[in-house]
């Protein structure tokens, strides 16, 4: 018979969990009340949440983000789960600010009974069936689908089209599932412009800022005809792929996010393609995250671009 240790138990444990053991799971491996609470005392283990602690915890000054969803919805008991906002970050759907706050939902009952000390923690009172509940990283979260249909109706436009974009182009939804999220909606309260941001949904887009950029030339009137548009050469060479594309007058709108662009191998691959598209005859425009803030700005500019463009 192999006897594990407790310390080595709570240990595989909490590889599997980000660092991470409830106090039930350690009661479980053997420690009393009294040994959890010294070590939590002497700063071995610190409490992330309800009953919930990292283990070896001077190791790590600041737990990863994971690291505290995963703390809230184990100090939530096995029926909680990630929602909204929380859930897309999990599924690794982009389009809506980053903040400290956790969504994580309970039942009717258990959350009436429930008290959440931690004001990170934001919990709903929801009801969402099994079926719709699944497993990302170990930690349970709604299903893509009911994620993107409950942020849709809570968030304004260029987050829930980017929210959509962002589902589409990573394969968590399909263009098919359009249409299933709009009668999954239906009369709920937000649904009439939920489903107008559904129209505009499109999985070209490979970043919220590109989505961003292609709304605000939408409402300037200067919609682009093309995302992710292949220029080639005469001899079928690519000599670049454009984010945004008005193929008549040859422009390219270019949405140069941080982080894909940050490094300086970036920035020369970025500057050698300009050069490329330059010299077929091609205008490049770049636009920032900042631009899209001003309503006016990136219509404008494409506008002149494209005047320019049609009087040569």
């Amino acid at each position: 018979m192999v006897v594990v240790d407790r310390t080595d138990l709570v240990r595989v444990i909490a590889s599997g969990q980000d660092g991470l053991i409830t106090r039930a799971q350690a009661l479980r491996a053997g420690f009393s009340r009294h040994d959890i609470d010294h070590l939590v005392t002497v700063g071995r283990w610190r409490p992330l949440a309800r009953a919930v602690y990292l283990v070896r915890s001077r190791s790590i000054e600041s737990p990863a983000r994971q690291c505290r969803v995963r703390a809230a919805v184990l100090s939530l008991g096995p029926q909680a789960h990630a929602v909204f906002g929380t859930a897309a970050e999990l599924h690794g759907i982009a389009g809506l600010p980053r903040g400290d706050e956790i969504h994580v939902a309970l039942p009717g009952r258990a959350a009436k009974r429930t008290r959440v000390s931690d004001p990170a923690i934001v919990l709903h009172q929801l009801e969402h069936p099994p079926g719709k509940v699944v497993q990302v990283n170990g930690i349970a979260a709604t299903v893509p689908r009911l994620t993107v249909a409950e942020i849709i109706l809570r968030e304004r436009r260029y987050a829930a089209v980017s929210v959509l974009d962002s589902a589409l182009n990573r394969g968590l939804i399909t263009t098919e599932c359009l249409a299933a999220i709009a009668v999954l909606i239906r009369g709920r309260r937000g649904a009439i412009a939920a489903r107008g941001y559904l129209a505009e949904a499109d999985g070209r887009a490979q970043s919220p800022l590109e989505t961003r950029t292609r709304l605000r030339c939408v409402d300037g009137r200067v919609p682009p005809d093309a995302l992710q548009l292949e220029v080639r050469d005469d001899d079928g060479y690519l000599l670049g792929i454009g984010d945004l594309g008005w193929r008549g007058p040859q422009v390219i709108a270019e949405a140069d996010g941080r982080d894909p662009h940050a490094t300086v191998e970036a920035a020369f691959a970025d500057r050698r393609r300009q050069n490329r598209l330059v010299n077929a005859g091609w205008t490049v425009l770049r636009f920032t995250w900042q631009d899209t803030l001003r309503p006016d700005y990136i219509p404008w500019t494409v506008r002149q671009a494209l005047v320019a463009a049609r009087s040569r």
